[in-house]
């Protein structure tokens, strides 16, 4: 229920109805939003339509109520979730064991600080029935807290309230004008419960960060320019989807959208030891497509961890590192689409993009990623939580951090122990990128090319690498372990010394030669996507991704 909804219910109860009703309508309210039933109330107190302290009290029984409902819930359901996927596996007894112990000491005083931070209500109160705090202690503190918080709020709202509602003539108009300051002040009231504590701020600097830093921006707002500009290269070049020639051995039109990563790493087969080793794991029963992953790494070298990712994908969406035959199980049982098992090649992870033109004897490195994985170290003082909001970079990815690791966000490293948040070589799953030009040898670019000239039919995209060290990148050492075509970018666009500016450069310029070596390669006879098929892989690709969801 909306905030918008909740005022014009509490509105209507206390045009229409008597005094009683109204008190049952903001206890009830406080169900959908217990900060919003308060304002309400101070309002409502605010307009000589309530009691001060019988509005309070309605506020304060339906605030206690829906506390305790949501332990129910996660008393009742909760320890059956944990024994389900996803979670399944990832809470051991030892580590509930101590959650409990550590809830039996400091449960109370986390219960009552939540009532004055937002956000940490929800989890804690469903925490709190999944380890199965004693209901009676549990009570007095929710009535502890709302006894302190719900006739602040009321109160406040009440003071404020009267200079709004003694400018408003008529029921009706005090009514719409109940729901217009109900929301006002609620917002206000919400901005200031975040500005209050450390980690609302922090929140405050993520969003912040988000907004003034153009890697975070959504493609929506980056793209707009750069597709003026490619609108204008179709034209030019006789057909806006004359790039889809860029890779005539690439499906899916030269890899725009919806490619099969087994098919582009078949072409990659001259390549050799180049290519990290993997095998298809074709759709089928659960345990079949795990018998098939164990064979698989039966012949590496090193069996764990071992890399599952979906055959059609974008954007590291359902890439799992597995560690365990559970994991492996999981992953198989979730993902009922033909999947990639590939060895895990360590070290660190590069992204070369390479371009060639077909008349041309040898491409060019385009660009060169520097892909750094994301780590907060431990103090032993600092939950996970902390960590992560106190770390200047994982913060402009707070939001992502904080769900991913719902879980886990209240253990706490011990001093030294570094926690991995983003393991995959992925920006919007949180890894650094850098501008790599500086690794940049011949002995790399030939490297590249060595491997480029096994592809026929491969003339644009970007490689996903690793290899042991930088310096052995420099030295031509590396495993290709991904091939990204058309609609892959020069990554290191994002690298966070760079301005929009630059990126809208790179961009268009990466797409310039996208053109330039489909037209090229058009006059060679290579085949140009219609519309009419663009749209439909576009498409094809949407529906695959709504599945996948």
């Amino acid at each position: 229920m909306s905030p918008a909804t909740v005022l014009e219910w509490v509105a209507n109860a206390a045009a229409w109805g008597g005094t009683a009703w109204v008190l049952l309508a903001l206890a009830l309210a406080t169900f959908a939003s217990d900060d919003l039933a308060c304002v309400a109330g101070g309002l409502l107190v605010a307009a000589g339509r309530l009691d001060f302290w019988a509005a309070t009290l309605a506020c304060f029984t339906g605030i206690v109520a829906g506390d305790l409902i949501l332990v129910a819930v996660g008393r009742g359901l909760g320890r059956a979730a944990l024994q389900r996927w996803p979670l399944r596996g990832r809470v051991s007894a030892e580590g509930l064991a101590r959650a409990e112990a550590w809830f039996a000491q400091r449960g109370g005083r986390a219960i009552f600080i939540s009532r004055f931070v937002p956000g940490t209500r929800l989890p804690l109160y469903l925490a709190a029935g999944v380890l199965r705090a004693p209901w009676g202690r549990l009570a007095l503190w929710f009535a502890a807290a709302v006894a302190v918080w719900a006739p602040l709020v009321v109160g406040l709202s009440w003071s404020l309230g009267e200079a709004v509602v003694t400018d408003l003539a008529g029921w009706r108009q005090w009514s719409a004008g109940l729901a217009a300051a109900a929301l006002l002040a609620w917002a206000g009231l919400r901005l200031g419960q975040s500005l209050a504590s450390w980690r609302g701020r922090r929140l405050w600097v993520s969003r912040l960060r988000r907004l003034t830093h153009w890697e975070y921006w959504p493609s929506w707002a980056v793209y707009p320019p750069v597709v003026i500009y490619v609108l204008w290269l179709g034209w030019r070049h006789g057909g806006w989807t004359v790039c889809t020639a860029a890779n005539p051995g690439i499906g899916a039109g030269g890899g725009l959208v919806g490619e099969s990563k087994s098919e582009i790493l078949r072409g990659l087969a001259g390549a050799g030891e180049r290519v990290a080793t993997w095998t298809v794991i074709e759709p089928g029963a659960a345990d079949t497509r795990a018998e098939a992953v164990a064979a698989f790494q039966a012949g590496l070298p090193t069996a764990w961890p071992v890399v599952l990712k979906p055959d059609v994908g974008e954007r590291g969406t359902g890439v799992v590192i597995a560690r365990s035959v559970a994991e492996v199980g999981e992953k198989v049982a979730a993902d009922p689409a033909r999947l990639i098992a590939q060895a895990y090649v360590p070290g660190v992870e590069f992204g070369l993009f390479y371009t060639r033109h077909p008349a041309a004897a040898r491409g060019e490195l385009f660009a060169i990623t520097d892909k750094r994985v994301l780590r907060v170290t431990g103090d032993g003082r600092r939950t996970l939580e902390e960590l992560i909001l106190g770390d200047d970079r994982a913060v402009g990815m707070a939001k992502f951090f904080l769900n991913t690791y719902g879980a886990r966000l209240g253990e706490m490293p011990a001093a030294g122990v570094a926690v991995v948040l983003a393991e995959l070589g992925t920006h919007c799953r949180g890894a650094l990128f850098l501008d790599g030009e500086g690794w940049r040898t011949p002995a790399l670019e030939a490297a590249v090319e060595a491997v480029s000239a096994t592809f026929e039919g491969f003339c644009f995209g970007r490689y996903d690498v690793r290899t042991a060290s930088a310096e052995a990148l420099q030295r031509g050492e590396f495993t290709v372990i991904e091939l990204n075509g058309l609609s892959s970018e020069a990554t290191s666009i994002y690298d966070p010394r760079h301005s929009v500016w630059f990126g809208w450069r790179m961009l268009c310029r990466q797409w310039r030669l996208a053109y330039e070596i489909g037209a090229a390669n058009r006059a060679r006879g290579a085949r140009v996507w219609s519309w009419r098929e663009v749209r439909e892989l576009v498409r094809a690709s949407g529906r695959k991704a709504e599945g996948a969801r």
